[in-house]
Order: C-alpha cells, then sequence, then structure tokens
C-alpha cells in the first residue's frame, strides 16, 4: 500500500489574540494508492484552514485522500480527521469522481460538525 504524507503547520488565530502568540495546527494531506500532487495538497490545505475559524480549539486537521475503484472507474474517498481540544475526534467522509469536489464535500461535513459542536457549547 503506497502512503504519501505531506505536512504544514498553519497558523491559528485563538480567540483572536495577536498574531505573535498564534498557536501552530498541523494540517496532513495523505495518498493512500493516490500520489497526491502538489496543486491537490496546496487546494485541501487551504480549505482545511478555513475550518479553524468556525471553531477554535481545533489542534490537528488530517486529510486522507483513497483511489477506490479500477482504472477505468475511477472514486475518490476523502476523509476528514478533526482533532479538537476535550472532544472526540470529528471525522467525515465524501466520495466522488473528482477528488477536488470530494475535497469541498467532506470540508463542508466538517465545518457542520464543528459549528454544530461549538453551538453545543455555548447553549451549555
Amino acid at each position: 500500500m503506497k502512503v504519501h504524507r505531506a505536512a504544514v503547520y498553519a497558523p491559528v488565530n485563538q480567540d483572536h489574540l495577536p498574531l505573535d502568540v498564534w498557536s501552530h495546527m498541523r494540517i496532513d494531506v495523505i495518498g493512500r494508492h493516490f500520489d497526491v500532487s502538489d496543486a491537490i495538497k496546496v487546494y485541501a490545505e487551504s480549505k482545511a484552514n478555513k475550518l479553524t475559524k468556525y471553531f477554535s480549539g481545533l489542534q490537528q486537521i488530517t486529510v486522507t485522500i483513497s483511489k477506490i475503484g479500477s482504472h477505468h472507474t475511477n472514486e475518490y474517498d476523502v476523509e476528514l480527521v478533526l482533532d479538537v481540544e476535550k472532544h472526540d475526534d470529528f471525522v467525515s467522509h465524501a466520495k466522488h469522481a473528482d477528488t477536488y469536489a470530494a475535497i469541498d464535500l467532506v470540508v463542508e461535513k466538517g465545518e457542520r460538525q464543528l459549528r454544530d459542536f461549538k453551538e453545543k457549547l455555548q447553549k451549555g
């Protein structure tokens, strides 16, 4: 099994702190049975980094892109794992024939999970 890893540390503005005291969050983009191109890696990282605006307690984001199917029927399964403080990880999946569309779908699901969790915390 081929596994390709690419990690980036993205600045996270927790609770609107000044820039000099930001923490860094790790974003991993992993390919399974799939070579992650630089363009896909950058796209996934930029989409994942936008999730920090929905919940400041994000510690790590992992995007795993798996190629499923044969050579004639390519489909991609994208898994998004959101590691948040004081809670179990949020996990979402999306499948699509287009890698970029699958990334968009899975990030939307992760965004919804974070918004719902934040609202639940605020309501007490």
